[in-house]
């Protein structure tokens, strides 16, 4: 165990995906989508200066679309976990739906790794209540998309019943670890500007300032936690430009003066799984 704590910090490298997921397959938003390849290189160098492994949740699309991007990620020893095929909201999907994107991207990172994958995150943190059940099917170990505690793993529950005359009914503890997520240490709603006939999403923070916010988290967790966890879900076409860059590098080091390790989620949730059953 880590007494002061990890820091999984962790990279959607949804690329063009996530763009063709809302048909916004104009060259503009494309091209958005093409910058998180572009910085795949540098973020990998700064991961290296700092001697950090990290989790890259890679949709199908972006493994088949930039292959060397994708292999360059494994080869420089980061973990590879499965985060849809097209970025798809699965809450759109049926059970069997979800279950065929889930099969064929474990298969695309199979290929790639020559390994199934250990970890799943639903894209946009959407969820259904298959999921779960589903990934026990193909035997993924831990999720990372569900928001129940901030700093301690927790094995997810599949079944959980809403009665709008009586009170929530929880379901089956799986054998699923969580590794808690937060949109409040989510790079995407804090820096990018977005807009769709739907609305506005101003973006365009201070990139400085929201590292300071989620160094605050990590500092209150070496304060009040023992051997907490704290997931950071980072976007490589969002953090990969330069002054972002910089504000990353001053949170790794900020992190690294508090004293936390930082850890893939496959090595995390490995090392929580013993404790986590037997507390059953």
């Amino acid at each position: 165990m880590t007494e002061r704590g990890t820091v999984c910090l962790t990279f959607d490298f949804d690329a063009i995906s996530l763009w063709a997921a809302r048909d916004m397959t104009s060259p503009g938003p494309v091209s958005r989508g093409e910058f998180g390849a572009y910085a795949i290189p540098r973020i990998l160098r700064l991961l290296d200066t700092y001697g950090i492994t990290s989790t890259f949740f890679i949709p199908g699309h972006t493994l088949e679309t930039y292959p060397e991007q994708s292999e360059a990620v494994h080869d420089a020893g980061h973990e590879i976990a499965l985060h849809g095929y097209l970025h798809e909201p699965v809450s759109t999907l049926d059970r069997e739906a979800e279950l065929a994107v889930l099969k064929r991207a474990s298969s695309l990172i199979k290929d790639l790794t020559g390994t199934p994958p250990a970890g799943h995150r639903t894209p946009s943190f959407d969820f259904t209540p298959h999921t779960v059940e589903l990934l026990e099917e193909i035997g993924v170990d831990y999720d990372s998309s569900l928001m129940g505690t901030d700093h301690k793993p927790y094995l997810a529950r599949t079944g959980d019943q809403h009665h709008p005359d009586g009170p929530f009914e929880f379901g089956r503890i799986s054998r699923v670890v969580e590794l808690p997520v937060s949109w409040t240490l989510d790079d995407y709603p804090h820096l990018e500007f977005v807009r769709t006939p739907a609305g506005v999403m101003p973006g365009l923070q201070d990139p400085h300032a929201m590292f300071r916010r989620f160094l605050g988290d990590v500092r209150y967790m070496v304060r009040h936690t023992e051997d907490g966890v704290l997931t950071v879900t980072l976007h490589p076409q969002v953090i990969g430009r330069g002054d972002r860059m910089l504000a990353l590098e001053e949170f790794i080091v900020g992190c690294l003066d508090l004293g936390v390790a930082f850890a893939p989620c496959n090595d995390t949730s490995r090392r929580y799984r013993d404790h986590l059953e037997a507390s059953l």
